[in-house]
């Protein structure tokens, strides 16, 4: 069963197994957060990540994988992330 989740920006659903569309390059911070939350994250060089979650909680991934990665996310953290050449989609 796939999960869904209402696309903010049309008023349609997306399935987490739907194509990305769009993306952008994430420069990681310690203060501000992703101007939009994200379906996912690419990540170019593996490493560890941590991310502020969609329900605000925030999280340490200890060695993530380069990849596509079905994180929701607000924001990505300088301080805890070595992973490098995220992209959010």
């Amino acid at each position: 069963m796939s999960s869904t989740i209402r696309n903010r920006r049309q008023n349609t659903q997306i399935v987490m197994a739907s194509p990305v569309v769009g993306g952008a390059s994430v420069t990681p911070s310690d203060s501000t957060d992703i101007a939009e939350s994200t379906i996912s994250l690419y990540v170019g060089t593996a490493g560890t990540l941590k991310v502020t979650m969609f329900d605000g909680s925030v999280v340490t991934y200890g060695a993530i994988a380069a990849g596509r990665h079905p994180l929701r996310v607000k924001r990505v953290w300088a301080t805890g992330t070595s992973a490098t050449n995220i992209v959010a989609e």
